[in-house]
């Protein structure tokens, strides 16, 4: 069973878009998973604009991969190392921790990760 960053029970991040690597709503992660998309974060434009600057555009839907295209308030299994370099750039989004995969604390430390916990 997937664990979240404190050690309990990952819970859903978000069905509506559906997110997660196996898109099953849930920030879990394996061996094939290489960008590590284990941080549910919730989308802000100023995240989401940085993301496609960085060529990752996650605002334009993309029918045939079935993706409806993100906007702010949207939460969304982040790659733990574009949302460790969107914090070193100022801008990055809220997280929903118990929504965020334990194995996101490979790549980035706690108490950052906890700052930006949603209230």
């Amino acid at each position: 069973m997937a664990k979240n960053i404190f050690g309990e029970p990952l819970i859903v991040c978000c069905n509506a878009p559906l997110t997660g690597y196996f898109r099953d709503g849930y920030c879990r992660t394996d061996a094939m998973d290489h960008g590590s998309h284990t941080v549910c974060a919730v989308m802000t434009d100023a995240f989401l604009q940085f993301s496609k600057a960085k060529g990752n555009d996650l605002i334009t839907p993309r029918p045939e991969y079935q993706f409806p295209g993100l906007k702010a308030g949207d939460k969304w299994c982040l790659c733990a190392l574009r949302w460790k370099e969107a914090l070193e750039a100022g801008c990055a989004p809220f997280i929903i921790v118990e929504a965020t995969n334990e194995k996101t604390l490979e790549f980035i430390d706690i108490n950052d990760l906890v700052r930006h916990a949603v209230k």
